[in-house]
């Protein structure tokens, strides 16, 4: 059964201290604090491969997630996913800020996140040097996190990290460019760029990029800085698709990569840090609601970019709702069923 976050339930703070004390306060009262759930809505669900597991009946499951499109889809598909077990589920998706789902877990307040791990690495965890092999980061977090009481689900292929697009039909005019190596081997004046400020700046961003790929910021047969222009980032994608420059910084999932046909550049040297999604557990629920970790082992194996990047264009550019999107793909992937069929 589905019920909508009414409250959320409360357990013991912990280790976790002051700080988690104030969110719990915070999260008692949504609105005076600024954290917003998701709207209650989901559609109906009927099991599929996902069946309700014993014991899982009149037992909760508190889902959460950020407030951007990607992770909204990520927390339907949970909720639907305990919904179908037979779990009693809350929904408090839709949290502004990444701190807020981070803590709700470490308090037990929430069962279950989708995070990414160079999130979870570079951000909560503190580390300085990112980690760009997919594996070695999910066993990084995986084994600090656990002496943090929770427990990193089986990761999905989608790596939503930084990345370089082009258009498709510029492709060809710049050499059949495919990597981010062959940027070196296009005259300057073709090396043109259009990021956001963070990016600019930031210690994993553009300047130690172009000095992985041998390109000097600055340098005439380097980049230049006036070929490198600063935009917000929602006005990249539309940028780079006119052509006021010929690469521009995205981020791999996006949806607007298929709406615009901008093609994302390989990273052939493994610069970018990895930044799959993975089913992040607060670990005592695991160890009371046995089978919970398999059903989203399950559904991860399907998570790739071309699969988020194709549910997020429905949502940012053809106006669906996360919810019906979500739901639509569980049941095409034979996760859940219509009951109405």
């Amino acid at each position: 059964m589905y019920r909508s976050p009414s409250r959320i339930r409360r357990t013991s703070l912990g280790r976790w201290g002051v700080a988690t004390g104030v969110l719990t306060v915070c999260a008692l009262a949504l609105t005076g604090c600024g954290l917003k759930p998701a709207t209650s809505y989901v559609p109906a669900v009927g099991p599929g491969s996902i069946t309700p597991l014993d014991g899982a009946e009149g037992v909760s499951l508190t889902v959460t997630s950020k407030n951007f499109t990607e992770q909204l889809l990520l927390g339907k598909i949970a909720v639907l996913a305990g919904t179908a077990a037979g779990f009693d589920v809350t929904d408090l998706s839709n949290l502004p800020g990444s701190q807020p789902t981070r803590e709700l877990l470490l308090s037990g307040q929430a069962d279950v996140l989708w995070e990414y791990t160079g999130t979870a690495w570079l951000t909560y965890l503190g580390q300085e040097e990112a980690i760009a092999d997919q594996n070695e980061m999910w066993q990084a977090v995986y084994d600090i996190d656990i002496d943090n009481g929770l427990t990193w689900g089986t990761p999905a292929p989608m790596n939503n990290t930084y990345a370089l697009a082009v258009r498709t039909e510029a492709i060809a005019e710049l050499g059949g460019i495919t990597t981010l190596s062959e940027l070196a081997l296009l005259p300057v004046e073709d090396r043109t760029f259009c990021v956001e400020a963070e990016f600019n700046s930031r210690p994993d961003g553009m300047n130690p990029m172009l000095a992985h790929y041998d390109l000097e910021r600055g340098a005439a047969d380097g980049v230049p800085d006036d070929n490198i222009g600063i935009y917000d980032t929602g006005a990249i994608y539309s940028a780079t698709d006119d052509g006021a420059c010929n690469f521009g910084e995205v981020f791999t999932t996006d949806g607007r990569l298929d709406a615009l046909d901008l093609t994302v550049l390989i990273d052939d040297r493994a610069f970018f840090p990895a930044y799959n999604v993975a089913p992040v557990f607060f670990t005592e629920k695991l160890e009371t609601t046995p089978g919970l970790e398999q059903i989203f082992a399950d559904i991860s194996p399907r998570l790739t970019d071309e699969v988020l990047r194709g549910m997020n264009r429905q949502v940012d550019v053809d106006g669906a709702d996360p919810a019906d999107v979500a739901y639509d793909w569980m049941i095409d992937e034979g996760f859940i069923t219509d009951p109405a069929d």
